[in-house]
């Protein structure tokens, strides 16, 4: 066992305070006594002597190395102590033969109990000494003479031994258990500190939302992922009903409730906005077994939710663009033959005015299916991209000019925004029919009028937006939009905008649409980190 200064300074600090007490009091006791008085200021020497040792060992304490030695000392100082003591105040007939006992438990607490029997046994040299020196009247110049019969002196000898070595016996294995369970508690205090330390880490930096809910449904945690998540904070939300916060979330309390492996749930935040959140719900309880609430974990899947629906549009247009390709190849063989048995009819100079006009009819609607089964083809097996350096201000500058060659972008206003000299690693050709497509929808969406834009973020050269003032496309329509076949208009095929997507996803980019800034709809063309040059 080893000593602190800690326990040292305490030892020292209430070994003055008891010496004080019991050496104070006694002098003023003995003020009564007329035989006694004698002895006041020995104890008051004492008493100085207390404190002197006292101040020296604090200063040492400091400088000392060597903490148990230390601890030795003032064993067998305090047992000289008393010692001088028992002499000044009756030797045989001390009232003060007990401090014995005070400075052995004192051992027990500063020392093994090897050494605090050892210390007692000392107490019984010391004590034996006085009483050997008494008797045989050695001590004359302390006023100690032979005034008591023989047995008293081995009597009382024979006691006080018994008394020190059950003491140091007894209070020696009472310190000895009691430092066990100090340094056990001392054990499960750090793990349970290192615990609670380690469960704080892992709620702050868990991806996952924990929010605890009590009987009464009022949130009482939330952590720093709910935070990020929902935008809320703990002051915001502690102690307020859950209906109020998750409004849609409806969950059992009860202490009874089933936990809740796996649901969604929409979740409105502060900027309008809704996001999807999965969450899962047990009951909570401490270690005792007591009911603490119901705990709520959640996440955000609004993304996941995406990717999802895009994985299941892909799946769908990759399906079509199978089926397509089987039946291009099926139709396109037959309407030649078609197309080109009409044309010779169409030769024939008996015909009538009326036939050629349906032959001409038949022949037109021919190349038109021929055309739809081409592009069939372009969507179903799209060509990979032919990547090269593009200069976009001059790819746009084209791009407008070409639009001036078409009556239908003749009330059109078109807006390039994009710095000079950006170039991109793409596919010309293939960005040029995107470009055309999504021109083409917007000038059908405007009806003819109207603004187009095409933007490219100087923050962001990866982005290029295209937008229109039009009426913008409806929420329920965008995740169909790049569907082949689905098409707002009357008359469109839909496979323009599926072709977009398939020229797009060769690319290795993506697109999606927005809410323009003049109000209309804007497909924002996002390519990857390579896209630039």
């Amino acid at each position: 066992m080893s000593t602190d200064n800690r326990s040292l300074t305490w030892y020292l600090i209430c070994r003055t305070a008891v010496i004080t007490l019991l050496l104070g009091g006694a002098a003023v006791f003995f003020l009564e006594g007329s035989l006694q008085r004698a002895l006041i200021y020995p104890l008051f020497i004492l008493i100085a002597v207390s404190f002197a040792e006292a101040l020296v060992s604090a200063f040492l304490l400091k400088k000392i190395s060597n903490i148990d030695f230390f601890a030795q000392l003032q064993i067998a100082w305090d047992l000289l102590f008393v010692s001088a003591l028992i002499l000044l105040t009756g030797g045989v007939e001390s009232v003060f033969s007990f401090a014995y006992l005070l400075v052995i438990v004192a051992a027990s607490f500063l020392l093994s109990r090897r050494l605090t029997i050892l210390a007692a046994a000392g107490a019984i040299v010391l004590f034996g000494g006085i009483l050997d020196l008494q008797y045989f009247g050695y001590l004359h110049s302390f006023g100690l003479s032979r005034s008591v019969p023989d047995g008293t002196f081995f009597s009382t000898l024979f006691v006080h031994a018994v008394a020190f070595f059950l003491g140091a016996i007894l209070s020696g294995t009472l310190a000895e258990r009691w430092r066990r369970s100090e340094a056990q508690l001392q054990r499960k205090s750090i793990d349970y500190a290192e615990l609670e330390k380690m469960n704080r880490t892992i709620l702050a930096h868990i991806n996952s939302g924990l929010m605890l809910v009590n009987q009464e449904g009022r949130i009482r945690s939330f952590n720093r992922a709910a935070t990020e998540i929902t935008g809320l904070s703990l002051q915001e939300v502690y102690n307020q009903p859950l209906p109020d916060v998750f409004t849609e979330l409806v969950i059992d309390y009860s202490q009874d409730a089933r936990p809740t492996n796996r649901a969604e749930v929409m979740f409105s935040t502060r900027d309008g906005g809704k996001i999807i959140l999965g969450y899962a719900t047990t009951p909570a309880k401490d270690r005792q077994g007591v009911f603490l609430g119901t705990l709520i974990t959640f996440q955000d899947l609004t993304q996941l939710k995406k990717i999802e629906d895009e994985l299941k549009r892909a799946d769908r247009l990759a399906a079509v663009g199978r089926l397509a390709a089987a039946m291009a190849h099926e139709i396109r063989n037959p309407l030649a033959s078609i197309s080109g048995s009409v044309q010779i009819l169409r030769e024939n100079t008996e015909a009538e005015n009326e036939e050629r006009q349906l032959m001409d009819i038949v022949v037109s609607e021919a190349d038109r299916l021929s055309g739809l089964l081409t592009s069939f083809l372009q969507f179903a097996r799209p060509k990979m991209p032919d990547k090269g350096p593009v200069d976009m201000s001059q790819f746009l500058a084209e791009l407008v000019l070409l639009f001036s060659s078409d009556n239908r972008f003749a009330n059109i206003d078109v807006e390039i925004d994009c710095p000079p000299k950006t170039f991109f690693c793409l596919d010309q050709e293939q960005l040029r029919q995107v470009f055309w497509d999504l021109a083409i929808n917007a000038v059908d969406a405007m009806e003819g009028s109207g603004r187009l834009g095409f933007r490219i973020d100087p923050g962001k050269p990866a982005i290029i937006r295209i937008e229109d003032s039009g009426p913008g496309i409806p929420e329920e329509s965008r995740t169909r939009i790049f569907e082949p076949f689905f098409s707002t208009k009357g008359t469109g095929s839909g496979l323009g905008l599926a072709s977009v997507y398939a020229v797009m996803e060769a690319h290795g980019g993506d697109i999606k649409i927005e809410r323009g800034q003049w109000g209309g709809a804007c497909f924002s063309l996002h390519f990857p980190d390579n896209g630039r040059n």
